[in-house]
């Protein structure tokens, strides 16, 4: 079945655009790695968290597709301006409009 995540990360103040643009950046070899839907969102009253919506082919894509380099090199850029907290929930896509 198609796995989805929704998730949120915080992040230190006056950080959520770098992060924001270093998820981004590893935007281009997602479809490649079984990607179908990757969404980074912000909300308007919160400037320290950022939410990530992805859709995967599979968990089993989702998995593989952190031990890439160019996903480690982002994680590892990135951690130092999170603060640890974060939430994940992961789903079973039923359907949808954009999949």
């Amino acid at each position: 079945m198609t796995y989805g995540c929704i998730a949120s990360m915080k992040v230190r103040p006056g950080s959520r655009d770098d992060v924001v643009a270093i998820l981004l950046s590893a935007v281009d070899g997602l479809r490649e790695a079984g990607c179908d839907l990757y969404v980074v969102g912000l909300s308007d009253g919160d400037d320290v968290t950022i939410w990530v919506t992805e859709v995967w082919r599979t968990k089993e894509h989702h998995d593989a597709s952190l031990t890439l380099p160019e996903a480690k090199a982002a994680i590892g850029k990135a951690m130092p301006m999170l603060t640890g907290e974060f939430t994940k929930q992961e789903l079973s896509v039923v359907g949808g409009l954009g999949l």
